[in-house]
């Protein structure tokens, strides 16, 4: 994961921030077609061209029929970061939704998920459950709004922003000119 590696080569810090994509979707999800109706978009040039990029950037990607509800899993991601599991289960989230086509809004889905990267499924259906998270993930999405974001990913930093899965050398490039600093030996 290109994030991984740029935390080992800079001194950063990286903070995950949730944004509200289709709120509206409920959890069974929405066909593309659905999702889309009304609006003058070509699902299939899209789809094509997230293709595209996910294979010059070597990123896995399934093809996809339907979108669903992030917010349980953006909860799942806050409370993960509070046990030092953040990025694992980012990851895994990604690969689950993007990859495997799973239900990211199912509590179900999300609390194999949850095992599978070394958090206790019963404590994770009770933080999904009793939604512990949702003040958190409420503060990230006016973060987001706030910050004018308006697609994921995002990177932000030193008030300057990079939008879109990037290369390793686009981020790489971003933190320089933000002033990051290169590690003088590798974590």
């Amino acid at each position: 994961m290109r994030i991984d590696q740029l935390k080992k080569s800079y001194d950063i810090e990286v903070h995950w921030t949730a944004f509200p994509l289709h709120p509206e979707t409920p959890e069974e999800g929405f066909t593309l077609e659905e999702l889309f109706s009304g609006r003058p978009i070509d699902i299939k040039k899209i789809l094509s061209r997230l293709r595209q990029v996910a294979d010059e950037l070597g990123l896995p990607l399934a093809e996809r029929k339907k979108t669903y509800n992030s917010r349980l899993a953006q909860e799942l991601g806050k409370w993960a970061e509070s046990k030092g599991k953040g990025d694992s289960c980012h990851e895994a989230i990604f690969r689950a939704y993007f990859v495997e086509g799973k239900n990211i809004g199912n509590v179900e889905e999300l609390a194999t998920l949850a095992k599978s990267i070394g958090l206790p499924e019963k404590e994770t259906r009770s933080v999904l459950e009793l939604r512990t998270f949702k003040t958190a993930v409420d503060s990230d999405w006016s973060r987001s709004r706030s910050l004018g974001i308006t697609a994921v990913p995002t990177f932000v930093a030193d008030h300057q922003e990079v939008v879109g899965f990037q290369s390793y050398e686009v981020l790489e490039q971003f933190l320089k000119a933000c002033g990051a600093r290169k590690r003088t030996s590798p974590e």
